[in-house]
Formats: structure tokens, C-alpha cells, sequence
């Protein structure tokens, strides 16, 4: 449903720099894993060179994607809205997994996911879409 000529958007002033915040920092663990991992490369240290070579692909491609979002999110765009929630609603299976494997790093992704979710669908909010 559109936005009507008489409407006004209510996004709160918190939701779109945190959706840019949450964009930013995943894009840029994003990137600092594939560096990680093309240091084990080049040590000799990755198992499989093609599957080291497809993740480290995978994961600039996810991460530069995450950064361009970020940036999207602060200059006012309207795109990263659906990338940012699917992004994130993937998310939390990864994390629930992660804590199954007792991994710490599972509690900050879920609440990154979640602020991120949240925020997303925040600054789509318009009046119609207030409660009364």
C-alpha cells in the first residue's frame, strides 16, 4: 500500500542511523573474515584452496553489499529496507545455531539481528500505519 499525499512518514529518529549501525558492523566483520581467511590461505592453512577461495568471494560480495546498504540507510534511500530484513531474519538461525555449538559470538548476532529487524521495519512506518 502507498503512501497517500496527505501522509506523513513517522519513522523515529533512532531507525534508520541504527539499521545504517547494524549494516555497517556486519558488513565490516563481513570483510575482516574474508581477510582471515585469505591469510590461512596464504599460510596454507584453508583445506580445500576452491572452498576457501568461493567463501572468501561469498562473503566481500555479502559484505560490500552490507556496506552499500549502511550507506543507503544514511543518505535517506528506501531500498535497503527488505534486504536489511531478510538479511537479518537469516540471521537468527545462525545465531541459534552458534549457541548451540556454544559459540559466545551467538548472544551479539541475535541482538544485532533483532535491533536491526526492528529498526528496518520502524523507518517504514507511516501514519496510516499508527495505532489509534
Amino acid at each position: 500500500m502507498g503512501m497517500s499525499a496527505n501522509e506523513t512518514p513517522v519513522t523515529p529518529a533512532w531507525a534508520r542511523p541504527l539499521a545504517a549501525l547494524v549494516c555497517g558492523i556486519q558488513g565490516v566483520v563481513l570483510l575482516g573474515f574474508c581477510a582471515f581467511y585469505l591469510y590461512e590461505l596464504v599460510i596454507g592453512e584453508g583445506d580445500d584452496a576452491a572452498r576457501v577461495v568461493m567463501s572468501i568471494a561469498l562473503m566481500a560480495l555479502t559484505g560490500v553489499a552490507l556496506l552499500a546498504m549502511a550507506r543507503a540507510w544514511r543518505s535517506g534511500g528506501t531500498w535497503p529496507r527488505t534486504p536489511t530484513i531478510l538479511w537479518n531474519l537469516l540471521m537468527l538461525p545462525v545465531a541459534w545455531s552458534m549457541h548451540g555449538g556454544g559459540f559466545w559470538g551467538a548472544w551479539p548476532l541475535a541482538v544485532a539481528a533483532i535491533l536491526a529487524i526492528v529498526a528496518a521495519l520502524m523507518s517504514g512506518r507511516h501514519e496510516s500505519d499508527a495505532v489509534v
